[in-house]
Order: structure tokens, then C-alpha cells, then sequence
């Protein structure tokens, strides 16, 4: 389905942004430190559920989008290329931002459902997913499957970046906070790598 280059470019992208410290990893880290191991891997799943369900979303929208018009969906992935180049910015920005943790146990049913709720609710990984994905998409192909295999590897990466994190926070409850410039580091690399992506498919596309 993919060249080599093109997947290992994706897989690449993909294990750094994974191991960047957003939203999901500090819900995970939140509850992990609240409620313990139970908690950090049932906050995982509703995660990964809402992962998922972006995943399809963005899949069925743009094979739609496809069908309707090949022009508008290299205007997608245009717009998505420099949305990468914008959201490298705006992390290398905030990558020195304290990281906010709260530290209420909810039981690992609550932590389940809110774990699809944060992700499932949370525009900026709607929009990623429509600005990431179809960079590695080939319109000739299926685009559903494709976004289908793609989307579940970067679920994947998330979920194990998820399972390092409650691995940590599980054997010391400081221990994601007692680092901070490195947290800082890995954001500066993240936005990089970002940047770099979203530069260079531009690039690629005007050529």
C-alpha cells in the first residue's frame, strides 16, 4: 500500500508525536496518580475508544470528500500541510508551560467514559487527524482503508505512549513533574519534527 520511505516516514512522525506530552498523556498521568494502575489503564482505553472514533470519522469524510472532488481533497491536504507547520509553532511556543494535573479519583468507570470524552471532544485532535493522516494518503487507493490502517498505528503509539506514562506515574506520583526540562525538551522536539513535515509536504505538493 505504502513505499518503504513514505511508511517509515510516517511511523517516524507518528512515535514523536506520540510521546509528546499533550492533553490525553496529562489526563492518563491524572488519573494513574489519583487512582492508581486500574485507573491509568481504563483512562487509556476511553482514549484510545475516542481515538478511534475520530479515525472513522475523518476516514468516511474524506472518501466522501474524494468522490466529490479530487481538487478538494488536495486543497485538504494542503491546508493540512500547513496546519502541521502552524501547530509546530504554537508547541515550541508553549513547550515551557507548566503541566496541569488533578489529582481526583473518580473509579475506573468514570475514568473509562471521561477518557472518551476528552478525546472524543477535543477539536485539536479532530483536526490533526484531518491534517496528519491524509498527508500519507494515495487518492488512487482506498481512502477509508487507508486512513483505517494508518489511524489505528498512531492509536497504537498513543496507547503505549499512555502505558509508559502509567507505568511512571504508578512507581512514583512526582515522577512525569520532576523533570520539567525535559517535558520541555520533548515538546521542542515534537514541534520540530512538525514543523519539518508540514514544510516539506508543502513543498512536495507545490513541485
Amino acid at each position: 500500500m505504502y513505499d518503504s520511505h513514505t511508511f517509515a516516514l510516517f511511523l517516524a512522525t507518528a512515535f514523536v508525536i506520540a510521546a509528546t506530552p499533550g492533553s490525553a498523556i496529562m489526563y492518563v498521568a491524572a488519573r494513574t496518580l489519583a487512582g492508581g494502575r486500574a485507573e491509568g489503564i481504563a483512562s487509556t482505553l476511553g482514549t484510545a475508544v475516542g481515538g478511534f472514533a475520530h479515525v472513522a470519522a475523518s476516514g468516511l469524510g474524506l472518501s466522501a470528500l474524494l468522490l466529490a472532488s479530487a481538487e478538494a481533497f488536495t486543497l485538504i491536504k494542503l491546508a493540512g500541510a500547513a496546519y502541521l507547520i502552524w501547530l509546530g509553532i504554537k508547541m515550541w511556543r508553549e513547550a515551557g508551560a507548566p503541566l496541569e494535573i488533578d489529582l481526583t479519583s473518580d473509579g475506573i468507570g468514570k475514568a473509562f467514559r471521561d477518557g472518551i470524552v476528552v478525546e472524543l471532544l477535543n477539536p485539536k485532535v479532530a483536526a490533526f487527524f484531518l491534517a496528519f493522516l491524509p498527508q500519507f494518503i494515495d487518492p488512487a487507493q482506498s481512502v477509508l482503508l487507508q486512513m483505517s490502517v494508518l489511524g489505528t498505528i498512531v492509536v497504537a503509539f498513543n496507547s503505549l505512549a499512555d502505558l509508559v506514562v502509567i507505568t511512571i506515574a504508578t512507581r512514583a506520583r512526582a515522577g512525569l513533574l520532576a523533570r520539567p526540562s525535559l517535558v520541555t525538551r520533548i515538546r521542542q522536539g515534537s514541534a520540530a519534527v512538525m514543523m519539518a513535515l508540514g514544510a516539506s509536504l508543502l513543498m512536495s505538493r507545490r513541485t
